[in-house]
C-alpha cells in the first residue's frame, strides 16, 4: 500500500501526464474539437486502479458520452504513455469520468443571477459577496 503523500503525488503525476497526452497524441476529432481537461485523478491505494475526471465544455451530453468512450478506448494506450513518467512497478488502469462540476457551477451562478435580477435576492446578499471578494 502507498502512502497518501505518495498517492498524491502519482495523481498529480498522472494529471499532468494525461492532460498533456489528451491534448497531444489523441488524434480522434472529436476529441481535437472539443476543450478536454483532466480536473482530477483518484488512484486506489493499491495503484490498480485511477479514475479520471474530464471537464469537457463543449457539446450535448451524448458528444460528451462519445469523447469519454473514445477515452476509455484509449486507455491502454494513454497507461502506457504515462509509465514512462512514472517511478512505480505498476501503472494504474484508467476509468474515465466526466466530471461536470464547471457546468453545475454554471448553472447555480445563472440562477443567482437570475434571482438577483428579478429583485428576489436582498441587497445583503450583494454586500456579503463583495466583502468576500475582497
Amino acid at each position: 500500500m502507498a502512502s497518501s503523500q505518495r498517492i498524491n503525488r502519482i495523481n498529480g503525476i498522472i494529471q499532468r501526464d494525461l492532460t498533456l497526452l489528451i491534448n497531444n497524441k489523441i488524434k480522434d476529432q472529436r476529441v481535437i474539437d472539443a476543450s478536454v481537461g483532466v480536473t482530477s485523478v483518484k488512484t486506489t491505494p493499491d495503484l490498480k486502479e485511477a479514475t479520471v475526471y474530464v471537464s469537457i465544455l463543449n457539446g450535448s451530453d451524448k458528444y460528451k458520452k462519445d469523447i469519454i468512450d473514445v477515452l476509455q478506448g484509449a486507455a491502454g494506450f494513454l497507461r502506457t504513455e504515462v509509465s514512462k513518467g512514472l517511478n512505480t512497478y505498476q501503472t494504474p488502469a484508467f476509468k474515465f469520468k466526466l466530471d461536470d462540476s464547471y457546468e453545475y457551477g454554471n448553472k447555480i451562478d445563472k440562477i443567482l443571477e437570475d434571482l438577483k435580477n428579478s429583485g428576489q435576492i436582498s441587497e445583503q446578499i450583494e454586500i456579503e459577496e463583495e466583502e468576500e471578494a475582497f
